[in-house]
This record gives structure tokens, sequence and C-alpha cells, in this order.
């Protein structure tokens, strides 16, 4: 067990100043254009070094005053130029420790070791970016166990510990590792390639700003006169390109996804450039679900995701884990019966909206559009074909959301399904229910309708499931079962 208090690897040093710089670089790069514009780029020329110098300053300072000392049950962590932070984290509240390796990492023989503790407050949260893969081991087997060993012992069940995870014995754990052709039509049907395009779009609008004038002008002229057919080919090749690109990515981010079901939590490996280990303990978990994207749902696919009580809220992370690529959807019920028993999948018997609160749901997705097509109508009228398009489709939208929203209640467990673009099926059991609230306008009053709201804990701020317009009798029977359920046991824990 570490005793003194110990520094980072140095290479701690190049992760601080890559973040410092990501962090940065939109602050910085609009007011040095400006300045190369306005004629001033002298001055870009001597901030520019200045700028580099003070945070590589002040990385090798924060590095020089980052100690971590591993010590009975609890980790130290110290750090602060000029304000020390001292910061103890126990190891009875530490709910997950996750290891995981990107490039320099691998390069150093180094790994990342974040810290994620109970409750909703990040600050509580630890994360040491730079340590040696031996030292990150240690902190994970001692931290993560309860149980108390000689040092010597402790050494020699950390090294069991990662035998036995490593190379799990096949049969007496469940185990699924993605296929390379479930890998690909992952990445070909991912978001992913949507953000790209959007992402595309942006950098394409600042060219102007970043390439001087006559050369813009010269290209622009140069694409105008190639022809209309020429133009349309080049789309759809930068098109293609991104869309292979957002496979690659998602190959890389992805690749050898490997699920583990041990007794007390869910182990996740995956990544070929940055190795992500995550520990997902089931005590955590407060939902399960699936999730289909329209191409997904037309081609039988889905993703499976739970939903964690969590203080982790950086926005590298989803608000819900996805705990697999992608599935079959008709495999989502023996993958549940694998690796989380405890909860069950069947929409066989889904109570919808009654018919008539369709109505509600078409207003709600065509509403914005028909202010469009009037506006559009008045004006221009020879255009109101575009706006009429797009409310048509807004009204399919409606429309799918309609037919997919519903539940189904059993003993333990309420299952919700709702859609917007993508249907969203979760599975929660009722000891995770949080709160649950019903609402009406007059209207809904008039008709015996009523939207409910199911709210359980996620990372940050919580997670709400919203069924609308069901019928009044069906809240009710919800609400019921709710407080039955709460009842029974208060009852039995008293």
């Amino acid at each position: 067990m570490m005793s003194k208090p110990k520094r980072l690897h140095p290479a701690a040093i190049i992760f601080d100043i890559i973040q410092t710089l990501k962090q940065s670089i939109l602050g910085i790069l609009p007011a040095a254009i400006a300045l190369i514009s306005g004629g001033l780029g002298y001055i870009v020329m001597i901030a520019v070094p200045i700028i580099i110098g003070l945070i590589l300053l002040f990385s090798f300072l924060s590095w020089f005053r980052f100690t971590y000392q591993l010590e009975e049950d609890q980790l130290r962590i110290e750090r602060g130029i000029l304000i020390r932070k001292k910061r103890t984290l126990s190891k009875h509240r530490i709910q997950s420790i996750d290891l995981s390796q990107n490039v320099i990492h691998r390069i150093f023989g180094l790994t990342k070791v974040a810290i994620e503790t109970a409750g909703n407050d990040s600050s509580t949260d630890a994360a040491l970016s730079a340590v040696i893969m031996q030292d990150g081991t240690m902190l994970h087997d001692e931290l993560k166990y309860k149980k108390q060993l000689p040092e010597a012992e402790q050494l020699e069940a950390a090294e069991a510990a990662n035998t036995e995870r490593d190379e799990p014995d096949e049969g007496s754990v469940p185990k699924r590792k993605i296929t390379i052709q479930a890998l690909l039509i992952t990445g070909s049907t991912s978001a992913s390639f949507g953000i790209l395009i959007g992402l595309f779009g942006v950098a394409f609008s600042q060219v102007e700003t970043l390439i001087p004038d006559q050369f813009y002008d010269d290209a622009t002229r140069w694409i105008l006169s190639l022809g209309m057919q020429i133009i349309i080919a080049l789309a759809i090749i930068v098109v293609l390109f991104l869309w292979l690109f957002s496979i690659l990515y998602t190959v890389i981010r992805d690749w050898n996804f490997t699920i583990t079901r041990y007794e007390k939590e869910l182990f996740i490996t995956r990544g070929l450039l940055e190795k992500k280990q995550t520990t997902i303990p089931l005590k955590r978990i407060q939902a399960v679900g699936i999730k289909e994207s329209p191409v997904h749902q037309l081609f039988g696919f889905a993703r499976p995701y739970v939903e964690i009580a969590s203080g982790e809220t950086n926005n590298s992370q989803e608000v819900n884990t996805i705990i697999f690529p992608l599935l079959r959807k008709k495999e989502f019920t023996a993958f549940l019966g694998e690796f989380l028993p405890e909860y069950n999948y069947h929409t066989e018997s889904l109570v919808h909206p009654p018919k008539k609160a369709l109505p509600y749901y078409l207003w709600r997705s065509m509403s914005i559009p028909l202010l469009a097509v009037i506006a559009v109508g008045t004006f221009f009228l020879s255009y109101i074909w575009i706006p009429a398009i797009i409310m048509l489709a807004a009204g399919i939208i409606g429309f799918t959301a309609f037919k997919s929203a519903g539940y189904i209640i059993d003993e333990q467990q309420i299952i919700v399904q709702a859609r917007i673009f993508s249907k969203d099926t979760a599975i929660i059991q009722h000891r995770r229910v949080q709160a649950l609230q019903q609402k009406q306008h007059p209207l809904h009053r008039k008709q015996s309708l009523a939207t409910l709201d199911i709210a359980i804990l996620n990372k940050g701020s919580g997670r709400h499931f919203v069924i609308k317009e069901l019928r009044t009798m069906d809240s009710y029977y919800i609400a019921d079962w709710y407080s039955y359920q709460e009842k029974t046991s208060s009852d039995i824990n008293h």
C-alpha cells in the first residue's frame, strides 16, 4: 500500500497543456483572426509565444504541486499552485473506478484513473490523469475491494484480480464481444455522421475569414465555372468521405467492445487508440432501456443503455450509458437475461394513449411548420410547397410518436415507451422511481386525459420519462401502483 505522497507521471504535463489549449483555442482564435485582419498581426506574433510560455509554466507548476496518497481506506489528493486544495476520498463512498489509455498513455505505459463517488456532486470525484499502469491497477484494487489485507497479500490479490478480469472464465461469467460486422453497421448508421456534416458546414462557412480574399474569390469563380453536375458530384464525394470518416471513428472508438457481468457490476472495455475500461455498479443502475433510431428500427436494430445515478456531468459523457453498441432487437430479451436478469422486457400488451389524444401529438409537431406555411403563403406563395412538405414530415413524426407512446406495469417494474425521432423504451423498477406527477390542463380534464411524468435519478439532475395524453384512469392506475408498492415497502421496513 502506498503511504508516501506521490506525483503523477511527468506526461501529465502534456495532458494539461492539451486540455488548456482545447479550452482556450475557441476564445483565442477569433481574436487572432480579428487582429490579423486589422493589420495588427505583430501583436499576435508577440502574444502567442507569451501565452504558450504561460501555459507551459502553469502546467508544470500544476503537476509539481499535485500529489496523491493512498492511506488506509482513503485516497488523499492535494493540488493548487497558490491556493492549496485538499480532498479525501473514502473507499466506502467510491462507486466506480475506471482506467483508460490513449495513445500517449500507451507509449509511456501509463493509465488514467477516474474515480466516481456516491452522490450527485461532481466536485467529490477525482481523476489522476497519468500514473504508471502498476500504480493505477493497485489504486483500482485497493479502493475497490473493502477487505484489508497485508501488503504482500494485496499485491497478490491485485494480480489475481487482473488475471481473472483480463481472461475471465467463459463458463463462469456472462461475456459478449461485438463483431466486426456489427461494428461497421453501427458506424454506418451512427448519429456522428450528422454531427460531422454540421461541423463541416460550420467550418466551411468560416473559410472566407481564414484565407486571403483574392484566393477565396478565385476559388469561388473556379467552382462556379465547373457546372452544376460537377458541383453536385463534388458534394456527393464530400458527403461520402464524411460518412466513411464517421464509420472509421466508430470503429476506432468501439473496437473490441466487450461487456462482462460480474456479481456486483458490469465491466466494459473498448477502444483501439484509446483503451477504456468502465465499471458500472449494478446498485447504481436506475433504469435499463433500448433506443431505436428510424434507420435502426427499419433494419431491426437497437442500442441498449442504462441510466446511472452519478455525479459525473462533463460533456464528454452521454446522459445515459450505452452498454452495447448495437443489437438486433429480437436479441434484447436474451441480452437482458444474460447481463441484467433483474429486468424483464415485453411490449406485447403495451397500453397506448386513446385515439382522442392524436390531435395533441399532431399539434405539437405541426404547429411551428403551420406558422411557416401561413407566412410563406402570405408573402411568397410560389414557394409554399417547401414549408408544406416540412409540415407533412412533422405530421408523420407526430403520428409515429402517438403510435409509439405507451406503458406496461407488472408487480415490480414499469415499461415506458416514447418517441421524438428515435423510439426510447425504458424499464424502471419500482424502487427506482423517485417521483410521479400527473398533469392536466382544462381541456385534458374535459376529455379525461392526463400526462404522467416519472422521475428517476441519473447523472446530475435526474431523468424524466413522460407519457402524454393517457386516459385519466390509466394515470390513476399507475399512481395507485406506485403508492401501493411504496406503502407496502414502508410497512415491510417497519
